[in-house]
């Protein structure tokens, strides 16, 4: 018997490959979204039992790291306005990228002024609870990545209060409570706006400046931010998050 292949097989086996391919990568592209979802929606409700930067500093060993979550009522109120103030004035209103402070950034860094890379709160979040230290594109990328999803994911005052609970104060020092303790030996919610200021100005550089023992820049610095925390209208500024 001469057996024939049927017509709906001889035709087209590039168009099949193609199908085939278009099914794979759209597999991929539903996992890598499912993936995404389980790494960032949880911590929406769930405090982050540690991060990226935390796991590498256990693994270097050191300096022992001290951690303990504080929700967002046991935080005294000065030291989110004075975290938005100094790092991200445009936060309640951007989606992630404050492309203006990008632009600002670039010009200095091309001037060859004063190292800033205009990263939001939002980004420093990502970085902070997924990403490796660098400045090459990919690690950019993933920031980038990580951050639409926070964003996407998380109410705005949910993406601040992370942040001041897993920000590095100090050499092994993470999150306002450890901060707090360390330097003032209290408990966050009793911060005054000095102290807050105080705290911020040291995060661009936690393991060179100390609010512990300030110096003439950080007393500056912090002063500043106060300045900047009045023209911002203090506290209520944030009362819509």
């Amino acid at each position: 018997m001469n057996l024939r292949m049927r017509p709906d097989k001889a035709r087209n086996p590039g168009k099949r490959r193609s199908r085939r391919w278009a099914m794979l990568g759209l597999k991929a592209a539903a996992a890598f979204v499912v993936l995404t979802i389980v790494l960032v929606l949880p911590w929406r409700w769930i405090a982050p039992p540690t991060t990226a930067f935390m796991l590498r500093e256990r693994i270097a060993g050191d300096v022992p790291v001290r951690y303990a979550w504080t929700p967002w009522s046991e935080i005294s109120p000065h030291l989110p306005i004075a975290a938005v103030a100094a790092e991200d004035q445009k936060f309640p209103d951007h989606f992630g990228f404050d492309l203006d402070a990008i632009a600002d950034a670039l010009e200095r860094n091309r001037q060859g002024g004063r190292i800033r890379g205009g990263s939001t709160i939002s980004q420093q979040v990502a970085k902070n609870l997924y990403l490796w230290p660098g400045q090459n594109m990919v690690r950019k990328g993933v920031e980038a990545y990580f951050t639409v999803a926070i964003e996407l994911m998380w109410p705005k005052r949910r993406i601040l209060e992370v942040y001041l609970n897993v920000a590095e104060f100090g050499p092994g020092v993470y999150g306002a409570s450890a901060a707090s303790r360390n330097a003032y030996g209290k408990d966050p919610a009793d911060l005054t706006p000095r102290e807050a200021a105080t705290l911020i100005a040291v995060l661009p550089s936690p393991r060179r400046m100390s609010a512990a023992r300030p110096s003439e820049y950080v007393i500056g610095r912090a002063a500043e931010i106060q300045e900047a925390v009045a023209g911002l209208g203090g506290a209520a500024y944030l009362g819509g998050l």
